[in-house]
């Protein structure tokens, strides 16, 4: 299906336009349900609103991946409301768009070494070399990618230990400038699959955007985060709290290690979640194009033995 000159992902395929300056409103097809592309020199916006796409894994409970399940075994609640799935497959070996988020502000000084040693591992446990990309972005008073996306694991390496810790935390920001302004632009969605990997100790005192706006910049652009915490204090702190919330609502997980030896099954799981997908495709009923976010609750029918991990939610584009 081709808008203007690009061609439209299947699924709802979010992105939102960043443009230098503004721009005059796009004016809808009345002959479809979808937007036109507007693009520049910075980015480029394909949506089609007829269509819900949900990656997701299924484990027992515990942890083994469930992978001979079918369309029939899944039942899918938009806003409590029971939907039709039209497409189901059962996807595996996805190339990978990973953005590594390296807290290196003060607060977590004495874990810094860990941080980097963490970060050098999941990047040589996950990452296959030409077939999957990867960036490294650093947090402390402000957020700034130290690499770009790469099919290069050494050279991921390297930006990671050429890192220095020092000033505040700006943990939102660093969410929400990696899933736009990288991870959101990676197209067509079926295509990858894009996970952050947070190493922090989960506070923020820095950030432009709030909690909430970089959760939901997350859910639009499709990326699952999971969040290797720096805390070993065995207290729950409000930072781990912060974790555990960006990975719940996105479909990842938080581990909470002493040394970076406890994470070597961790990423092994990782990588193993993330090449191991479920997707189902649906149709709204009813459509909106209300621009609100709307919950979202797979199961798999009569199997309270299995775990469905799959993000929360989606954000309706607004018409």
């Amino acid at each position: 299906m081709k808008v203007g000159a690009c061609v439209v992902a299947a699924g709802i395929a979010w992105a939102v336009v960043w443009a230098a300056q503004e721009k005059p409103p796009v004016q809808q097809n009345p002959a479809n349900r979808e937007l036109p592309v507007v693009s520049d020199d910075l980015t480029r916006i394909t949506v089609d609103v007829t269509r819900v796409d949900l990656l997701f894994t299924v484990t027992d409970k515990r942890g083994r991946f469930v992978t001979d399940l079918n369309r029939n075994d899944f039942e899918i609640f938009e806003n409590k409301k029971p939907q039709t799935i039209q497409e189901f497959a059962a996807e595996t070996d996805l190339p990978l768009r990973l953005g590594i988020l390296i807290d290196t502000s003060n607060s977590i000084r004495d874990r810094f070494k860990f941080e980097q040693e963490a970060a050098s591992e999941f990047i040589r446990s996950v990452m296959r070399s030409r077939q999957d990309k990867g960036l490294v972005m650093s947090f402390d008073s402000a957020a700034e990618f130290v690499s770009d996306l790469v099919d290069d694991p050494f050279k991921l390496e390297e930006a990671v230990h050429k890192l220095r810790p020092g000033g505040g935390t700006s943990l939102y920001d660093a969410i929400y400038k990696a899933c736009r302004d990288k991870l959101a632009k990676e197209q067509p969605k079926s295509r990858f699959r894009r996970a952050i990997v947070v190493l922090s100790d989960g506070e923020d005192n820095q950030s432009l955007q709030t909690r909430d706006q970089a959760l939901e910049m997350a859910q639009k652009a499709d990326v699952v985060i999971y969040a290797i915490s720096t805390n070993i204090s065995r207290v729950d702190t409000e930072g781990d709290k912060v974790l555990k919330y960006f990975t719940s609502e996105t479909g990842g997980r938080p581990f909470f290690p002493f040394k970076v030896e406890d994470l070597e099954q961790s990423f092994e799981n990782i990588a193993n979640e993330l090449r191991h997908q479920y997707i189902i495709l649906y149709r709204p009923e009813p459509l909106k194009t209300d621009g609100l976010y709307h919950p979202l609750d797979l199961r798999v029918k009569n199997r309270k033995d299995l775990v469905v991990r799959a993000r929360s939610g989606y954000y309706a584009p607004k018409m």
